[in-house]
């Protein structure tokens, strides 16, 4: 497993990471399997929110809750992985999420309720879920601090903020903000495809995210891949699906010249690219796990990488 340089800072951590937003409807002994195959297979970064899972007892939260079982039930210890979570989105009485919130009350609430459902001491890094369209950067700043002090946050990031954003919060910020969580992959690739389409007049040349990966890449965050084998927004996986033939052909092609799966090929896609990603699977399955892997020890050449973006349905104007 290949490591990356988060945020432009010294920390180093796996560049395929366990994303646990289904571990809340998931057995906790399965859980403990899971987390013992993200291990296994040299992922030591797990990512989190404190809003993920929703089972009818338990209520918002429950991935959390499950994992924090499944940690201690797994024989595995707090320096074996590097653990993230996510705050400010607000869900009713309801558990139905009404607004975004990123007022200093509600962050504070949210750091404190995810150390107790996961039993832990600190969170290597916590994000700001989504940006807050009231939004006060010197509430977040007090935050920040007041976690920081306390110990119980050492990294700060974002998630799918766009350049303005971003910069907006940074400099009300002492800390540096090391990652924007956002959607990217061979099926999601708008990113990527105005670059390519500059100067142009077509539906790809509009600019959704303010050249987001240029920006990241010039103050030196890490972009975390959420949904990588997803196409649209939840729609479904492109993998063996009958909606991208050419997609498929093309992994397997190239699945059987590694000796790897599909899943590990559309990773190894994402982490060619410069700006050195770090993938977030969501597969609670420990032979998925496992499998989509192995695409961090993958280097695809150049043409192999332009390949699947074509066969993906895009084009090069």
């Amino acid at each position: 497993m290949r490591s990356v340089q988060i945020g432009g800072s010294s920390w180093q951590a796996s560049n395929v990471a366990l994303g646990i937003m289904r571990m809340g409807t998931l057995p906790v002994p399965k859980a403990v399997v899971a987390l013992q195959a993200a291990h296994d297979a040299g992922i030591n970064f797990i990512d989190s929110a404190d809003i993920y899972g929703n089972d009818p007892q338990l209520g918002r939260g429950s991935s959390e809750i499950h994992f924090g079982q499944a940690f201690k039930q797994s024989g595995l210890h707090r320096d074996d992985f590097y653990i993230q979570s996510k705050g400010g989105l607000y869900a009713n009485a309801d558990n139905k999420i009404t607004r975004y919130d990123s007022s200093k009350q509600q962050l504070i609430s949210a750091v404190d309720g995810i150390l107790e459902r996961m039993g832990i001491d600190y969170l290597d890094s916590f994000l700001i879920h989504r940006p807050d369209p009231l939004m006060e950067p010197e509430e977040i700043a007090a935050a920040f601090d007041e976690f920081q002090a306390a110990g119980k946050v050492r990294h700060f990031g974002v998630s799918n903020f766009n350049p303005q954003q971003i910069a907006m919060l940074q400099e009300a910020l002492d800390q540096k903000l090391l990652v924007d969580q956002v959607q990217f992959g061979l099926a999601h690739t708008g990113m990527i495809d105005f670059g390519l389409h500059t100067n142009m007049t077509d539906e790809r040349a509009n600019n959704h995210d303010g050249g987001l990966i240029e920006y990241t890449r010039r103050k030196k965050m890490t972009i975390q891949t959420w949904s990588p084998f997803q196409y649209g927004t939840f729609a479904g996986t492109f993998i063996n699906s009958d909606r991208f033939p050419e997609l498929n052909d093309e992994l397997a092609k190239l699945a059987a010249k590694y000796g790897v799966s599909k899943n590990a090929i559309a990773v190894a896609w994402i982490l060619r690219h410069p700006a050195h990603m770090q993938v977030l699977l969501g597969t609670m399955n420990p032979e998925h796990i496992k499998d989509s892997a192995a695409g961090s020890d993958i280097t695809l050449t150049r043409q192999e990488w332009y390949d699947l973006y074509l066969a993906a349905g895009n084009d090069l104007p």
